[in-house]
């Protein structure tokens, strides 16, 4: 009761304040009007009237800032309680109240919200219940500061109604009331989400997205950091560039989604072969690196990008079917200690460059007596447009010999490039790069006219028929009107479709589908298909019974050491073996001696090419011999 009457004193003293204003404010504004009335009435003095009428002005603004200063304490008093009511309700800022004891007096629902309890069950709770261990005195020393009037700044651990650790960065407040301390006022901020998106965008500026791996950035700034290191410890520093092999058909095959799994699989095996010390990255597509602490030499280190290239080998799976990949490694060292990681790192592209160009699926250490690759690619390039403008190539063709009469069976177009500078260049000098760049399609669909014009040429002259051999290029096989393409020149050159024999390679056969439908298209129109480079790619004997295969091409590596290497010679005796038994023909590449020659006659073989008999040769001399076989 003494409470309620002290209240309704204090409530008759504002009220009577707010009175007296009113009236003073009042009189001042009558007194005003009567002194400015008088001042035009009596004052006839220009200057004392305006004198008189400042005075009588600066009274009634007193009156108007009296009354002013009424309404306003008037009008915030009235939001008080809307103010409380909405900071209780808010979700923006966490805001507790706390008594001298360090209860909880009131919480609004972003505190509650953020320690994942309800508000009404911690009304009346210490707050130190929620502090991790670690936190309590610091919070401690927050609160204890706050009651002496002191706002303070603190990082604590507060413990999740789940268990779990939140990091709050507070503010402790006093609250004031008649000039006395009577609690403090906790402002909390979760720096958990703060620091969670810290490191996300860190993520993203260092790490690849899909395959966690490391990104470019920072494969340089630990490449940098490494070479500091081995510097002042007098170590050697390796480098891996690596490139997957005809990646691009994968895409092709199946799909971007499909090749992604394919690059978080490689991903896996790269990291899976690492030691603590080094480093693996995804520098951008298929392309990813490796930095090598721990080798003691250039022989080490090609030994360990070997692994790699075998764990890289290792079937995969996609869409149920067997993937085979290869890859190429460009190598480099810190032997020269003015190097760069920008500098090692171009010499690493260098020799990865130089892999690609001997035939991929290989590793090559750089050697400063290369030239600057880059340039000359690029160079090369521009001339390849030109000589295609100009019609720079030739074809040579490699004659093909049955085994058993030693007749000539056909022969083999091979491009050849007649270089204005450089003269005669061979297809390892610029396929790779014509494939690179997309202009293998058109120098494929020049050979492919040629070689049937000059077939046709031999046939009109006389000369005894036999089909000629034209290798497509994955890009052309991808083409969808590659089908189209053949019967428009053989239409154009007049040569039967007997006499064109397509070679494909075992790389091509990844998309079950396309290769069906195209090879299916190509032996409608009567044209033979042959796989060349067998035994070295993606299929396996499983899928040759569900293509139009007419011929086996057993690759020269394996014929190279039948002789010597027993494993060889069982392959190649299993695979005219296999062929024969699915009706399908066989010639061997790249006999070079009468062994290998007498072995594959022995194994019932049933073709052959190489220098044995006869390298490529230009398309008179090709005349001159169909003449003597005639």
């Amino acid at each position: 009761m003494a409470k309620r009457t002290g209240n309704l004193a204090e409530t008759g003293k504002q009220t009577g304040g707010m009175s007296l204003l009113n009236a003073i404010s009042a009189m001042m504004a009558a007194l005003s009007a009567i002194w400015i009335a008088l001042s035009f009435l009596v004052i006839s003095d220009e200057m004392y009237r305006w004198s008189s009428l400042a005075v009588a002005a600066s009274l009634m603004v007193t009156a108007v800032i009296l009354y002013a200063k009424r309404h306003s304490s008037q009008s915030i008093q009235k939001y008080y309680s809307a103010i409380v009511d909405t900071l209780i309700r808010s979700e923006a800022i966490p805001l507790a109240v706390l008594n001298r004891e360090a209860k909880v007096v009131e919480m609004n629902e972003a505190s509650s919200r953020m320690l994942g309890y309800q508000r009404t069950d911690m009304i009346g709770e210490p707050i130190m219940r929620m502090i991790d261990p670690g936190s309590r005195s610091e919070l401690q020393d927050a609160l204890e500061q706050a009651l002496t009037g002191e706002t303070n700044q603190r990082n604590i651990l507060i413990t999740h109604r789940t268990g779990f650790p939140l990091e709050l960065e507070v503010v402790c407040a006093p609250m004031l009331q008649d000039g006395e301390v009577i609690g403090t006022l906790m402002i909390s901020q979760d720096m958990s989400d703060r620091k969670r998106n810290v490191e996300r965008i860190r993520y993203m500026a260092y790490y690849d997205d899909m395959t966690g791996l490391p990104n470019r950035t920072l494969f340089q700034m630990k490449l940098t950091e490494s070479l500091s290191r081995a510097k002042e410890e007098d170590r050697l520093v390796g480098i891996c560039y690596l490139d997957l092999d005809r990646f691009k058909l994968v895409n092709a095959s199946f799909g971007r989604e499909f090749g992604d799994m394919l690059l978080m699989q490689v991903a896996e095996r790269l990291n899976r072969g690492l030691s603590e010390n080094d480093f693996a990255a995804r520098m951008e597509g298929d392309e990813f690196a490796l930095l090598l602490n721990s080798i003691r030499s250039e022989e080490e280190l090609m030994e360990r990008s070997r692994q790699i290239m075998k764990s890289i080998e290792e079937p995969y799976e996609l869409k149920g079917f067997p993937i085979h990949i290869t890859a190429s490694i460009g190598l480099v060292t810190n032997n020269n200690e003015q190097d760069d990681g920008y500098t090692l790192f171009k010499k690493a592209d260098m020799a990865l460059v130089k892999a690609k160009e001997g035939g991929k699926n290989e590793c090559l250490l750089y050697s400063d007596t290369w030239s600057n690759s880059s340039f000359e690619r690029l160079k090369l390039q521009h001339e390849m447009y030109r000589a295609i403008q100009r019609s720079e190539f030739v074809l040579h063709y490699q004659p093909q010999y049955d085994l058993v009469s030693g007749r000539m069976v056909g022969v083999e177009a091979l491009v050849r490039w007649k270089h204005p500078v450089r003269g005669l260049l061979s297809p390892n000098t610029f396929i790779p790069l014509a494939e690179e760049s997309g202009m293998i399609v058109q120098i494929g669909d020049w050979v492919l006219e040629e070689a049937c014009r000059q077939n046709k040429a031999w046939q009109d002259a006389g000369l005894p028929p036999m089909p000629v051999s034209v290798n497509l290029s994955i890009r052309q096989f991808l083409q969808h009107d590659l089908a189209s393409r053949i019967a428009e020149v053989l239409e154009k050159t007049g040569l039967e479709p007997k006499y064109l024999e397509l070679e494909i390679t075992e790389s091509m056969t990844i998309d079950l589908s396309h290769v069906s439908r195209c090879l299916l298209a190509i032996t409608d129109l009567g044209v033979g298909i042959s796989v060349d480079d067998f035994g070295t790619g993606y299929s396996s004997f499983h899928y040759l019974k569900n293509f139009p295969i007419d011929r086996l091409k057993i690759d020269r590596s394996f014929v190279r050491d039948i002789q010597q290497d027993p494993s060889d010679a069982e392959i190649v005796a299993a695979i005219i073996a296999m062929a024969h038994n699915l009706n399908i023909q066989v010639i061997a590449e790249g006999v070079e001696t009468e062994e290998q020659m007498e072995f594959l006659r022995k194994h019932r073989c049933d073709e052959m090419q190489g220098y044995f008999w006869s390298p490529p040769v230009s398309s008179e001399n090709i005349e001159q011999m169909l003449k003597k076989a005639g």
